[in-house]
């Protein structure tokens, strides 16, 4: 689950992270207020879960609190990436005298947490990665011991010469993976780490993901989900306990398992088609997980053919044909549906789809290949 920057903010702030003071704003006036409050200079910041918000005109410098509320006035509203702006940021403008990246994600690979930092901040560090990778440097956390104090000298001495930037730094660090752990954070940056004239290391901005696994035992991040801010088709594939994930492609992909889901959609690449979606409907017996799965995947316009690639294991292949037949009696499906399914009560399964002249495939590659060429042929 992505936060926003001002939730993100108050996160690291209960662990000691410096930052300016600002707030949050709904409306124009709620942001004048703010500004008024904070004086001077400030920047109002669109909340959104997405990047590019200063390329898409989401973010603004204003010198007075009326050129605050004209800002606030043209930023909320509007729509970055396909997400509309409610809320905005409110905070004040800094003097910049450097930015640095410090960023903390957990990595699969050392299966620890895992720190990377960079003298080249205030940008994204996908970019900084593609061109001079030689400025990010790593460090993997023993989560047994911590972040150890000259492990934190260590990195800070990556980004600053100065010796009281150095040890600023280190500290910031330090509070950074408290509160990943603490949180139990997948992701937590602070971009830009930035120094001003006077010396001060603070940040001016900052990012967090928890892990949605996190959210059962912590109902005080969980109430930080805004579902306003996320993609409507991702908001019902939850609600209906499926796992789900839009994709770019145009082949629509119903599968049980996280792995033949994966493979499944290796295969629709490997045939030259391109998957719409990642969509796992588990291993439980429900017809209605399958009607769910439908009307999610029906509702995407990308969508040019269905694939089922079904293996039947706990997952009934009945249950599944079931759902499929109750589905396309509910609600009219536009798009053709090519069904592989093979397991547990396959029999039965064939019978029921052939009561209604639908086929099924018992072959993964032949049921693919089918489906990207209805997906290729499709107007």
């Amino acid at each position: 689950m992505n936060l926003h920057e001002y939730q993100a903010r108050e996160l690291l702030k209960v662990h000691g992270v410096p930052m300016f003071d600002g707030g949050v704003a709904s409306t124009p006036d709620e942001a004048t207020a703010i500004a008024r409050r904070l004086g001077g200079t400030v920047v109002v910041k669109a909340q959104v879960h997405s990047g590019g918000r200063g390329k898409a005109g989401g973010v603004k410098l204003a010198q007075t609190p009326d050129e605050t509320k004209e800002h606030a006035t043209r930023i909320l509203g509007m729509t970055i990436k396909g997400l509309v702006v409610e809320k905005v940021l409110v905070v004040p403008a800094a003097d910049i005298v450097t930015e640095c990246y410090v960023g903390l994600i957990m990595d699969r690979e050392s299966q620890r947490p895992l720190f990377m930092v960079s003298p080249a901040g205030g940008v994204d560090i996908e970019e900084v990665a593609a061109k001079t990778p030689e400025q990010i440097h790593r460090l993997a956390v023993d989560p047994r011991y911590g972040l150890l104090p000259h492990q934190a000298l260590g990195l800070a001495l990556k980004l600053y010469q100065n010796f009281d930037q150095v040890r600023a730094a280190a500290k910031i660090m330090e509070q950074l993976y408290a509160a990943f752990m603490a949180n139990g954070a997948s992701l937590a940056e602070i971009n830009p780490l930035a120094t001003t004239p006077d010396g001060k290391v603070l940040a001016l901005d900052a990012k967090i993901s928890i892990d949605d696994n996190e959210l059962d035992r912590r109902r005080d991040l969980a109430a930080l989900r805004d579902e306003t801010a996320e993609a409507p088709s991702e908001v019902a594939a939850r609600k209906a306990n499926l796992t789900f994930i839009k994709l770019d492609g145009n082949v629509g992909c119903v599968v049980n398992g996280a792995g033949l889901a994966m493979a499944t959609m290796d295969l629709v690449k490997y045939y030259g088609g391109e998957p719409a979606n990642f969509l796992d409907i588990g291993g439980s017996s429900n017809p209605e997980k399958v009607v769910d799965a439908l009307k999610i995947i029906t509702a995407d316009p990308a969508v040019k053919v269905i694939l089922f690639n079904i293996f039947g294991g706990i997952t009934r292949t009945d249950d599944v044909a079931n759902g499929i037949v109750t589905a396309t009696r509910q609600f009219k499906v536009e798009v053709p549906i090519v069904i592989r399914l093979t397991g547990t009560n396959e029999k039965e399964a064939i019978k029921i789809l052939e009561g209604v002249g639908m086929k099924a495939l018992n072959d993964m590659d032949e049921a693919v290949k089918q489906a990207v060429a209805l997906a290729k042929g499709a107007k």
